[in-house]
């Protein structure tokens, strides 16, 4: 797997994470506080320009009351 494809992933996952949390009438800063995650870091890995941790997703997966590998669908 070359770095492009890894970029796109990621970016996938981003978007995966903005879909889920608007479709939850969600804000960034109200997951922020959910989640523990600072809302500049949320913004970063919902732009696909960051790669999150596993701890991170499930902060986030967690704050979001939902499955892990649903990120990842």
């Amino acid at each position: 797997m070359d770095e492009h494809e890894i970029q796109a992933y990621i970016e996938e996952l981003g978007n995966r994470l903005l879909e889920i949390r608007k479709g939850k009438g969600i804000s960034q800063q109200e997951l922020s506080y959910l989640s523990g995650i600072e809302k500049p870091y949320i913004r970063k890995i919902e732009k696909g320009r960051t790669n999150p941790t596993v701890k991170t997703l499930l902060k986030l997966s967690s704050a979001l009351k939902i499955s892990l590998n649903i990120f990842f669908k």
